[in-house]
């Protein structure tokens, strides 16, 4: 998952991760074990789902970081030796591991069919818990007024907005998208073109890359963009939605979000193929697929729901600060985890050599 990010300090307060950790002191009868992100991502499920379930379901949940790799799951799948009930991960992992065979088909007539969740965030084998964004943000203090930038276009317009550039070192991953929304290509229309035309798209999206390439500052954790911002060594970067609102809640920083151009993806709760307690995991996948369920973890997190019926149930103070609300939706795009399942390594390797030229 993108990003681990704020969480109310009054909310969360005295609250740690010590390795395996149990939410209730009290044993519930039925215990599962969800593993997850760790740090203020997990804290916000913990608010929001593992302790509430113990009242609420009669369930325990214990907790358990995971590394975000289908080799993590195929060992106890292969073993029979299962560690996770439920696992929260990326989409990729998730279509990948249904491919495969390592995760579990999910029992949609218990959640409600896939058209209950937001386009993209229901799967054979995962179900939608958070929607996150990459987004690009800049420092109020450096741009404001008219003098601020408003879209994708201007993040790549270092004349008219001078300064440094944070861009993702680890993946293409949005770079590739951003770039061609910047040279003209409709958000809507940014995958088919890739699909259709790929070399020439490709081509286009490395050259106006390429057009700031002298004022790319690289950051390599979802930590170092707004620090980035927060130093000066940038005047905008792109980040992982909830870093920002992080910077600006938590620690009073005056940076904007521009939702122009952003790139929406999920992380979604799965299940180990084969486990022999697959119903005590749906269990606990139809409880936090619950609508006021749902909804109680953007209390503690700038990140959406996937279902349209827990974005109703969000105050609208917070609402306006997630990706999925309306007002930030005018020229977003989801990310096509297919499209990037299929090109992600040879893409890699291009935008690695391309970065080191």
């Amino acid at each position: 998952m993108k990003g681990i990010l704020s969480v109310s300090a009054a909310a969360l307060s005295g609250v740690a991760l010590v390795g395996l950790t149990a939410i209730s002191p009290a044993q519930a009868e039925d215990t599962i074990t969800a593993a997850s992100w760790g740090g203020a991502y997990t804290a916000s499920q913990r608010e929001a789902y593992y302790k509430p379930a113990a009242k609420e379901i009669d369930m325990t949940v214990l907790e358990d970081e995971w590394g975000g790799t289908l080799a993590e799951i195929r060992v106890q799948v292969d073993t029979g030796e299962y560690k996770w009930h439920v696992i929260d991960g990326e989409s990729g992992t998730a279509m990948a591991g249904c491919d495969e065979g390592v995760l579990a088909e999910l029992d949609w007539d218990m959640l409600g069919g896939q058209d209950r969740f937001l386009p993209g965030a229901a799967h054979d084998c995962a179900v939608g818990t958070i929607s996150w964004a990459t987004i690009y943000a800049y420092n109020g203090d450096t741009f404001s007024g008219d003098n601020a930038p408003t879209t994708m276009a201007d993040f790549f317009d270092t004349e008219t907005y001078p300064g440094k550039r944070g861009l993702y070192a680890g993946s293409p991953a949005a770079s590739i998208e951003m770039a061609l929304v910047a040279d003209g290509v409709p958000t809507g229309e940014v995958y088919s073109y890739l699909e259709e035309n790929e070399d020439e798209a490709l081509d286009r999206a490395f050259a106006k890359l390429d057009s700031i390439r002298d004022d790319i500052i690289w950051w390599e954790t979802g930590a170092m963009a707004p620090q980035l911002l927060a130093d000066g060594e940038v005047a905008m970067t792109t980040a992982w939605n909830g870093r920002i609102y992080n910077a600006v809640v938590n620690e009073g920083k005056n940076f904007v979000i521009v939702w122009d151009g952003q790139i929406i993806d999920y992380d979604l709760w799965f299940i180990p193929a084969g486990h022999p307690e697959y119903d005590l995991g749906m269990k606990f996948i139809e409880y936090a697929s619950r609508p006021e369920v749902m909804a109680r973890q953007s209390q503690y997190i700038s990140y959406g729901p996937t279902t349209n019926e827990a974005a109703e149930l969000i105050d609208p103070d917070i609402l306006q600060h997630l990706p999925t609300a309306p007002a930030n939706l005018s020229n977003a795009m989801w990310s096509d985890t297919i499209w990037w399942a299929d090109h992600e390594e040879e893409l890699t390797e291009r935008f690695q050599v391309w970065r080191s030229q």
